[in-house]
């Protein structure tokens, strides 16, 4: 078993796999995790899905849809070993960051944005009210009105014109800026 380095808290990294492997991966890391005792070093594997209304056939079915395909969140202590367990396992093709022997961890907007860190608040110029630019996204460059803020679910509503209309469209908090 790997020692816990002093003073190192565990973060959360991103792993790119083979797509369709996900699941794989996180199984074959739980596996490790526990065999060879590392749940002080690796201590959450996850691969983020979100439950989706699909029709088929006609009928509706509630299907589980990964919101990051072929990619894997670990939360852990970067050590050699740890880097060398879990670069190493079958489906893994690296980590995310500027070299995959270097790692980077998320950020806590990052965290916060996924629903990793809870206390997350963002950082906002703008209110209820307010004329605001939307920054990314597929409305980029689209103007309109805050009409709605939901910190809870991170979203605000904006109404937007749209071919003459006012339509509202529900954005990332960080997707919009206040209009100078």
């Amino acid at each position: 078993m790997t020692d816990k380095p002093d003073n190192q808290e565990a973060l959360w990294y991103v792993i790119h796999t083979y797509s369709g492997y996900e699941n794989r991966v996180k199984a074959t890391l739980d596996q490790v995790i526990e065999n060879r005792g590392l749940q002080e070093m690796i201590q959450e594997v996850l691969v983020p899905t979100e439950t989706v209304i699909e029709i088929k056939d006609g009928k509706r079915r509630n299907v589980e849809r990964k919101i990051y395909p072929g990619y894997v969140l670990i939360k852990m202590i970067l050590t050699d070993e740890i880097w060398y367990i879990v670069r190493n396992t079958r489906g893994v093709t690296g980590f995310v960051g500027p070299s995959s022997t270097n790692p980077v961890p998320l950020t806590e907007d990052e965290l916060g944005l996924m629903g990793l860190d809870e206390e997350w608040e963002p950082v906002m110029d703008y209110g209820l009210g307010d004329d605001v630019r939307v920054i990314n996204g597929p409305l980029e460059g689209f103007e309109g009105r805050v009409e709605e803020i939901n910190l809870d679910k991170k979203k605000v509503t904006v109404l937007v014109s749209m071919f003459g209309r006012e339509t509202p469209v529900e954005l990332e908090l960080t997707q919009v800026i206040k209009q100078v």
